[in-house]
């Protein structure tokens, strides 16, 4: 497959990188050639200098034919114009990043469909629907479902006190049926279980399960559940006011802003949050501004060091649950070690998002785990595809690769080694990142 990355900044640095790994042809374009510099050295890709909005650059790139066309730059016009003029000169597929919710609309898609742009992808809307999933799970790490609740894959920081630690997985205490464990990052290393290994205390354990049997989850966990009425947020960010926007309207939010000109902007927008001119970096500050008082606290500014380090204090103040966002990929995994509730990353999020265009199979949903190398893809099983032709346990999947449960007829259902999965299940698949391109053979 051909790809042409417009935009060399964060998203479309990580995302060149990712894709490179993959064996794809990978170009990627920006005006600014610092930001180029190093990359074609270290990685198997073809960097370009040139403008995505100019015709005479895109041909130069040859974007005619070229199988997908992404244009992540940091302004929403230059990429949707980008995707525009790439479909015209001959790109099979286009994706631009946005920041106007309003063009998400299912109702408008086609209209961006004549227009060129096949797809639309807004970042800070995606890591602002992991953070308020994490606050409605408060006890989880990572919270993801698939198909509509029918099936649920949790994220969580397993202690001393929790029952399923040091046994194996072999063993009776994981024949209930109730819930499957998929990964294992110990240490910041990702572990896919078979029989004969266990869970550790302090390991992020991932779990997938159906909605009934959450709980129950929760007791094996050895975790406590806890009301969240009133969360404190750290930066005034478009993540953070989309996390606003969709909270539910019980909880009361205060808001912490630097920036006196963004402070008052947000005080007109939001009316029912409490906002205040203040550096939230500051822990006399977090205790005048009533940081003991709430049940959670999300940092969500630009820096990624203050967002842990804010999340600490929030926690030594007595907050339960904390949300950082990290960006800096180097960080997430100290910030795990450091016992920060929920790490949202939206460069992950979104590489994830665009990844799944890129497969062949049919692929509704491809998520990284922050806390693990690893994946989670919602495959659909074609009639006559490899996977549909025995149960799993007969079928030899690549290393590294757990099929966590499927969803069939809209029920969740965990598998098992004599389960057959049949045409148009819908089946939750774990892998090491290397490792999807692999899995995507058996469903075809």
């Amino acid at each position: 497959m051909r790809i042409i990355i417009a935009g060399a900044g964060e998203v479309g640095t990580f995302l060149a990188k990712m894709l490179a790994r993959e064996n794809m042809e990978i170009t990627l374009m920006d005006e600014d050639p610092s930001r180029l510099k190093d990359l074609e050295a270290n990685y198997d890709l073809l960097t370009i200098e040139g403008s995505p909005t100019s015709i005479h650059d895109l041909k130069e790139v040859k974007v005619e034919n070229v199988d997908l066309f992404i244009a992540v730059t940091p302004q929403e016009s230059r990429n949707m114009t980008a995707c525009m003029i790439a479909t015209n000169l001959g790109a099979k597929r286009t994706l631009a990043r946005i920041d106007n919710y309003e063009y998400l609309l299912p109702k408008n898609k086609e209209f961006f469909q004549k227009l060129g742009v096949n797809e639309l992808i807004y970042p800070e809307v995606l890591a602002a629907q992991e953070i308020v999933e994490s606050l409605k799970r408060n006890w989880l790490r990572q919270n993801l479902s698939f198909c509509n609740d029918a099936l649920i894959l949790l994220g969580i920081k397993v202690r001393a006190n929790a029952s399923i630690i040091n046994h194996k997985f072999s063993s009776d205490v994981f024949e209930h049926g109730k819930f499957r464990v998929v990964a294992i990052n110990r240490k910041n290393k990702t572990i896919i279980p078979k029989g004969n290994d266990e869970i550790l205390e302090n390991d992020i354990v991932y779990f997938i399960t159906v909605p009934e049997n959450l709980d129950f989850v929760r007791e094996q966990a050895g975790k406590k559940d806890f009301e969240i009425r009133n969360v404190m947020i750290m930066g005034g960010s478009k993540i953070a006011q989309k996390t606003i926007h969709n909270l539910p309207g019980n909880i009361n939010v205060k808001v912490l802003e630097r920036n006196k000109e963004t402070s008052y902007g947000l005080a007109e927008k939001f009316n029912r949050s409490l906002i205040i001119n203040c550096d939230g970096r500051n822990i006399e500050i977090l205790k005048d501004e009533g940081i003991q008082e709430m049940d959670a606290f999300v940092a969500v500014t630009g820096n990624s060091e203050a967002n842990i380090l804010a999340c600490l204090a929030a926690k030594r103040l007595g907050v339960k649950k904390t949300v950082a966002e990290v960006e800096n990929i180097d960080y997430i995994m100290l910030a795990e070690g450091l016992d920060i509730g929920t790490v949202i990353n939206k460069k992950l999020i979104a590489a994830s998002y665009i990844y799944q265009i890129t497969l062949d199979a049919d692929v509704l949903n491809v998520r990284s785990l922050t806390s693990a190398d690893a994946e989670v893809v919602e495959f659909v099983a074609k009639k006559g595809s490899k996977i549909t032709r025995s149960q799993i346990k007969d079928i030899t999947l690549p290393d590294n690769v757990n099929i966590g449960g499927i969803v069939r007829d809209g029920a969740g259902i965990i598998v098992y080694g004599d389960t057959q999965i049949i045409q148009n299940d819908h089946v939750i698949v774990f892998c090491v990142s290397s490792a999807i391109r692999k899995v995507e053979s058996f469903f075809n």
